[in-house]
């Protein structure tokens, strides 16, 4: 499914504070300097509208959520439903998320790494544009803390079963672990826009959860 075309954010809205760049970034970077705080970090690969970005930042305040996003527009899109909000435990960085987690980022600095309805690329000469590859699920073992998790979601089953095979070929991290489906108690009561969409559709939705072993450190 394509992605329908978006409303202008509010041009009275200041994103700065909520918006980031990638190429501002360096490496060794650790996102706790970036956030200005110590608590567990959360990453989202591929934000889209912000969604998810938003509701689990508000839900989880004792968290810091980082989400990563590489269309600028969407990126800014979602930057701006945070600032519309106040939401001082999330930012949005613009830029490639597979960069930011195989180049920048220090090892065991993230709790939690969501991939949510990543693009298929069913082209098999552009399936090397996936977020999953052999250098991706690698680093994401190195930059999870013990006890963290990596959160999968797709709506694609090859694509689920080729990336679960992936990790557990590659990683030392537990699964696939079973994510049940949680009921939803209103319209927006979704992980994301595209979760909302294929489940108002009836298509299947496949999940799954790695775990790096050890202990989170809170």
């Amino acid at each position: 499914m394509g992605r329908r075309a978006l409303r202008k954010p509010d041009s009275t809205l200041v994103l700065e504070p909520f918006l980031r760049s990638m190429d501002d970034l360096e490496p060794p970077l650790d996102l706790s300097r970036v956030m200005g705080r110590v608590d567990p970090i959360e990453i989202e690969v591929g934000s889209g509208k912000g969604l998810f970005l938003a509701t689990a930042a508000q839900d989880r305040p004792e968290h810091c959520f980082v989400g990563v996003e590489i269309s600028r527009k969407y990126a800014r899109f979602a930057a701006a439903r945070l600032a519309k909000r106040e939401i001082d435990n999330a930012i949005l960085i613009h830029g490639d998320a597979r960069r930011l987690i195989t180049e920048l980022l220090v090892e065991q600095s993230v709790q939690t790494i969501h991939v949510y309805f990543p693009d298929p690329w069913w082209k098999k000469r552009h399936q090397r544009r996936r977020v999953f590859t052999p250098s991706f699920v690698e680093h994401v073992e190195r930059v999870l803390l013990p006890g963290g998790t990596l959160q999968f979601w797709t709506d694609v089953q090859s694509y689920f079963d080729n990336s679960c095979a992936l990790v557990v070929g590659l990683t030392k991290l537990e699964g696939p672990c079973h994510v049940p489906e949680r009921p939803v108690t209103h319209d927006l009561d979704y992980c994301t826009h595209f979760e909302r969409r294929m489940r108002l559709n009836g298509q299947p939705i496949f999940r799954a959860e790695f775990r790096k072993r050890g202990t989170v450190a809170i």
